[in-house]
């Protein structure tokens, strides 16, 4: 199955609209959140040529292409539109808790720390916020291939932020010889000033590295996870401990060697399983679909029942630190949606 046979209209008569079902949207990378029209203008302005974003074969190829969105965010009004747009796209697919993945790293030199750069990134993202109505707040990820000096003061600019914006420590990147372990004294930072722990695992590597992001890390949630499937005990205990994982199905399509086919995606023996999961979109950019249209290929492709896909709303803002206001709101809309 190729990426656009997954491609559906959002609604279709006589089932209930998606776009009115409130999500959270908690495994999705900035940068990659850039709509292709933007690309294209922002390209256009500073007279570079636009890269072509679906040439790339395997996760390394992926990972360099990612780096090439960075060319036309050097400008700040340039990331400013970014995050709006982010906003205001979350808000046309029923977002009500956006959890950004953010790199500030990337930023540290427009800005003179990374510091800086988050705190310019967080403003931007509080101003869109609130323009668009759609509650935020930012995973600062660190990139495991940068080893664990840099991921250490990441962990402490998150940290002193903890409370104000920022709510999650993530880990992203090669995780092909890049294990958890490698990470703990980073992760121990975010968790002791009350930040969730939310690295990606399991994507590349099987059920291991799940375990080490549980055992090493402390993980709240996992980005990822799918391979646990491999792993019956592993899945037992992700269910007994409410465990969720952000899982995103057409990446995992793309990038993930064991799937071929979005029909017989694991996320439907998770949830069998008691598995909680959230449905989420990655990098749009990169793989085409954008969060709404990833809820209708798990309805329509992969198969998940309205129930479920409620149930997969539900553990993308019940399991965050979104405000309990926010919680309450969606809690309320999802049963009204399901009645």
């Amino acid at each position: 199955m190729t990426i656009t046979e997954t491609a559906a209209p959002i609604t279709t008569a006589g089932v209930r609209d998606l776009r009115e079902l409130p999500k959270g949207h908690l495994h999705l990378h900035m940068e990659a959140g850039m709509r292709p029209s933007t690309l294209a203008e922002l390209c256009a302005e500073l007279g570079i040529a636009p890269p072509d974003v679906t040439a790339y074969s395997g996760f390394t190829e992926f990972s360099a292409m990612y780096r090439t969105l960075l060319a036309v965010l050097h400008v700040e009004d340039n990331v400013r539109r970014l995050i709006d747009e982010i906003f205001e796209d979350s808000a046309d697919h029923g977002v009500a808790w956006l959890e950004l993945n953010v790199s500030p790293t990337f930023y540290a030199q427009q800005y003179g720390s990374i510091p800086a750069a988050l705190d310019a990134l967080l403003a931007m993202a509080a101003e869109s916020s609130e323009r668009h109505g759609v509650a935020c707040g930012f995973m600062v990820t660190a990139d495991r291939t940068a080893g664990l000096e840099l991921a250490v003061a990441l962990a402490e600019a998150a940290a002193a932020r903890a409370g104000r914006g920022v709510v999650s420590m993530g880990l992203a990147a090669e995780e092909r010889g890049n294990p958890c372990a490698d990470f703990g004294p980073a992760f121990r930072i975010a968790k002791d000033a009350g930040l969730q722990v939310t690295p990606h695992a399991g994507e590349l590597v099987g059920p291991e590295s799940v375990r080490g992001a549980l055992d090493v890390l402390d993980a709240d949630r996992v980005l990822h996870g799918i391979r646990a499937v491999e792993d019956p005990a592993l899945v037992a205990e992700l269910a007994e401990r409410g465990i969720p994982l952000d899982i995103c199905p057409t990446s995992n399509l793309v990038l993930v060697d064991s799937i071929t086919d979005l029909r017989a995606h694991p996320i439907r023996d998770l949830l069998a399983a008691g598995v909680r999961c959230s449905i989420n979109a990655d990098d749009p950019i990169l793989f085409g679909p954008g969060l709404l249209e990833e809820y209708e290929t798990c309805r329509r492709v992969v198969g998940l029942t309205d129930e479920q896909l409620a149930q997969c709303a539900w553990t993308s803002i019940e399991t965050t630190l979104a405000p309990e206001p926010v919680k309450e709101a969606a809690r309320a809309r999802i049963a009204d949606w399901l009645a």
